[in-house]
């Protein structure tokens, strides 16, 4: 897959744009005015692999809070605003490393052209952020709805309005829960501008439904080449966002983080509790971060030959399993003990 050419722009110390790889990001769902319930779970994603948050900046009191937040994490910050330029200027001045606005609902354009100022003097990016849910009226009656053409004028117009004050530190997302809209939108806004495009859909749902929705729409795009940074959307402990994205990323052979479990439905061949077993690697796999590959497969005929390309795996038969590394198998072990003299190898690695 070759990426599309976007411009980079540096948000903190990561690039996001340009050569870099598709950066993950996520959002609290702390109160961002409990500073320190924010700063635990902020540092909670990053260790998850988490490498750009945003919180939301509802009122004066956030923003303030921001100024507390920004030094005790380790990952760029971004503020989430709408409609008052005031708390831009506020949480620019907290120090945040970017700001997720709509330059059109802020205010005038001399309350843009503040807001604009004092990211310029702070180089800090801006992302024009356009939902389906929240287009403008005019958009919505000149297109007799939501459409993609709704959604990229919208986008258009915030743009204009950022590179009328010579400012193109932009990153640009169009979300929307419906995902033929979603590609639609990206597609035509990609073949337009160069800004680095920020991904996701937007209210996906739970973990269950919301992970299926996001890797079908995100990885589409990203199978184009569309999509510089990633934000998956659940209705959940924001962990499950960091880790499905970094699925995504896996499956497309787009970056590596953590081990991959590789593991075969079962049939009726399968003479362990497989699905059992699977379950309990996976958990402990949880915790590994080196970029290995591991297998669990229930058939001892089978299994290491269709995972020849894992590092480590388990094979099932009757009551037993084989323990294999690289396709050559190591050693025969009982059942109840797979688990663990599988994870002695992976420690080995």
């Amino acid at each position: 897959m070759k990426s599309r050419a976007t411009r980079p722009v540096m948000v903190g110390n990561v690039q996001i744009g340009g050569n870099a790889p598709v950066i993950v990001q996520s959002m609290t769902n702390t109160d961002t005015r409990d500073a320190q319930a924010t700063i635990n779970q902020i540092n909670e994603l990053a260790a998850a692999g988490c490498e750009v948050i945003r919180c939301a900046v509802p009122d004066r009191e956030a923003a303030e809070a921001l100024t507390v937040i920004k030094p005790a994490i380790k990952i760029p910050l971004i503020a989430d605003i709408h409609f008052d330029y005031r708390l831009a200027l506020a949480a620019l001045a907290a120090g945040v490393d970017g700001l997720r606005i709509n330059p059109g609902n802020i205010g005038g354009k001399q309350k843009v052209r503040e807001v604009v100022a004092a990211a310029r003097e702070r180089s800090v990016p801006i992302r024009i952020g356009v939902n389906a849910g929240s287009l403008e009226k005019e958009l919505l009656q000149k297109y007799g709805g939501v459409t993609a053409e709704a959604m990229v004028e919208s986008a258009l117009g915030h743009i204009r309005i950022l590179e009328e004050l010579n400012y193109q530190e932009i990153k640009v997302s169009l979300k929307a829960s419906r995902i033929p809209l979603m590609l639609e939108a990206y597609r035509q806004l990609s073949a337009l501008v160069d800004y680095p495009m920020h991904v996701g859909v937007t209210e996906a749902g739970t973990v269950r439904s919301g992970t299926i929705k996001s890797a079908v729409g995100i990885g589409a795009l990203l199978a184009e080449g569309i999509g510089d940074t990633i934000r998956v959307s659940l209705t959940g402990d924001p962990k499950h966002e960091v880790a499905v994205a970094w699925e995504i990323l896996k499956a497309l052979d787009l970056r590596r983080r953590g081990a991959e479990l590789i593991s075969c439905p079962t049939c009726g061949r399968t003479q362990i509790n497989l699905i059992n077993i699977a379950e309990q690697v996976e958990e402990k796999l949880a915790q590994v971060d080196k970029p290995i590959k591991v297998a669990v497969m229930g058939c001892v005929v089978n299994g290491p030959g269709e995972a020849r390309e894992a590092d480590v795996g388990i094979a099932g038969g009757k009551g037993v399993g084989l323990i294999f590394r690289k396709g050559e198998v190591i050693r025969k072990v009982p059942e109840e003990n797979l688990v663990e003299e599988l994870f002695k190898e992976i420690e080995k690695l």
